[in-house]
Formats: C-alpha cells, sequence, structure tokens
C-alpha cells in the first residue's frame, strides 16, 4: 500500500532529523504534532543535498549530486519517489504549495559546494546564504502558516532573517572543518589564517542583527509553532554567546559546542519564558 510507504518515508525523515541534529530535533519535537512531519521531511531533504557535497569523500560527488538532483525532479513531478526521503519531501511540497523557485535556489547554491571555495563579495555571500539557508527558513514557513498567504507575507522577511543567523553561526562555528577539511571560506574580505578581533565581531554584530529582526518573527508565528521556532533561536543564540567569548584565533583550532545538559537548561528556561510571554 502506498499509504505504508509513504508512513516509512516519513520516518526516514525523521531518523535522519535525529541522528544528523540533536539541536534541531529537539526544537522540532516542541512544535505541534500536526505541522511536525513537515518540519523532519523537509530536514531530510535538504540533510541529505548537504551530506553529498560535505561528507561523502571519495566518491564522485558531481555524479551523485546529479542523480539527487533528476530524483528530485521525478519526485516532484511524479508525487513519488523510491528515494523515502524525496518522497517525504514531495508530499510536504505539494501540501503546502512550496515556491519552485525556492527549491531551486537551494539546489543551486548547494552545487555551488562542489567547487565554489572562495567568496569575495557580499553579494556571492548573500546569494549563497539566501538558497543554502534563507529558502529553508521559507520552506519551514510554509508549513507553520498552512496555508494563510497574508501571514507568510508578514514574516517572510524575518524567517529568512532567521535562516540567515543560524547559517552564519554555522560558519563561524565550522570554520576549522570549512577551511582546513574542505578549503571553502565564506565570509567575504576575511583573512581566515590570521582572523583578528575586528573581523570577528563584524560578523558577530551581522549575526546579532538577523536575530534581532527573527526574534521579531517568531513572537508573531502561529501558536503550533512559536515555541518549536524559539527554542531553536535560544540554542543558536547560546552558541553565539560562547563563540564572541572566545578569542578568534581560537575559533579557527576548536569546534565551539553547546552541551547537551545545555540544551536541557535552555529548553526548561525557554519554556517559563514562554508560559510568562517574556520571550
Amino acid at each position: 500500500m502506498k499509504a505504508l510507504f509513504d508512513t516509512v518515508s516519513y520516518s526516514c525523515s525523521k531518523l535522519v532529523t535525529k541522528s544528523y541534529s540533536t539541536s534541531f530535533s529537539l526544537a522540532t519535537k516542541m512544535l505541534s504534532n500536526a505541522i511536525r512531519a513537515d518540519i523532519y521531511n523537509i530536514y531530510g531533504f535538504v540533510r541529505f543535498a548537504d551530506e553529498i557535497v560535505d561528507s561523502f569523500h571519495g566518491y564522485n560527488k558531481t555524479v551523485l549530486f546529479d542523480s539527487f538532483a533528476k530524483d528530485l525532479e521525478d519526485a516532484l513531478k511524479y508525487k513519488i519517489s523510491l528515494n523515502p526521503i524525496l518522497n517525504a519531501f514531495q508530499h510536504t511540497y505539494h501540501k503546502h504549495n512550496i515556491d519552485k523557485d525556492m527549491v531551486d535556489a537551494f539546489m543551486k547554491s548547494m552545487r555551488l559546494d562542489l567547487s565554489k571555495t572562495t567568496y569575495l563579495s557580499d553579494a556571492e555571500y548573500k546569494n549563497y546564504i539566501y538558497g543554502s539557508a534563507d529558502v529553508v527558513g521559507l520552506m519551514c514557513l510554509k508549513v507553520f502558516v498552512k496555508g494563510d498567504n497574508q501571514k507568510y507575507n508578514e514574516l517572510k522577511d524575518s524567517a529568512m532573517s532567521l535562516g540567515s543567523a543560524f547559517q552564519k553561526v554555522n560558519f563561524l562555528r565550522d570554520i576549522k572543518a570549512d577551511f582546513d577539511e574542505l578549503n571553502r571560506s565564506y565570509f567575504p574580505n576575511v583573512d581566515l589564517d590570521n582572523l583578528d578581533e575586528n573581523s570577528k565581531q563584524a560578523i558577530i554584530d551581522d549575526i546579532e542583527n538577523d536575530f534581532e529582526k527573527g526574534l521579531n518573527g517568531i513572537k508573531r508565528l502561529p501558536i503550533e509553532a512559536k515555541f518549536g521556532v524559539f527554542i531553536a533561536y535560544r540554542y543558536y543564540s547560546q552558541l553565539l554567546k560562547k563563540l564572541k567569548k572566545t578569542p578568534a584565533l581560537q575559533i579557527k583550532d576548536t569546534r565551539i559546542r553547546v552541551s547537551n545538559p545545555k540544551k536541557i537548561e535552555l529548553l526548561m528556561r525557554s519554556y517559563v519564558k514562554y508560559q510568562l510571554n517574556l520571550m
């Protein structure tokens, strides 16, 4: 039965989320059950594309990505795929009328990671982030508003800002891996071999500006989504605080993370703030 295959597909997307990101998985659990599966489906799709370009060393990444891209196009066209992750994603794509240009922009940024290693201008940097992060925030927003186009348009800019903030925090946290292992440098006009405090602070100021805009949007999200997204915001804000306290020269030599006990503490404190309307 197709229904059974769909159930298996959704379970695969949930497993991918839990396996690859404890923080995102924790935040997703805080969403309403009515929208949770669709967010798992989006995460599973973007994670698999990202893994091809970031992790599958020793294999022909271009061939794998081309195959994934073709399977994606077929899944969206025929509303089914034997790849359970894409089968799950196409369901969410059609259910919530996700714009095709969002999917195309995401895949374009992922494809850049196959060959582009340096971003020399703000325009290149912003275009990459739009495709790799902003549109993912917009896909999730499509799920959150459940077809309310007025609400979507009201929250669109803040969702993009939050997506940008999350991605930039990841860039700053992963500078060592991106530079040493993947030979990538996302921040324009920044010498990663000699990252200084002024350059680090400029990056952090930019992220904090995105977070401020993102938080304003979180406060106006539908009740089914608000707490889960707030948890993700709190986690990444804590990660940014740790990066802010870490000397610039040490950021490239270590990977900053938030411990699981700290994540639970943030969850409990955030719940209190949420219940008291202190967000």
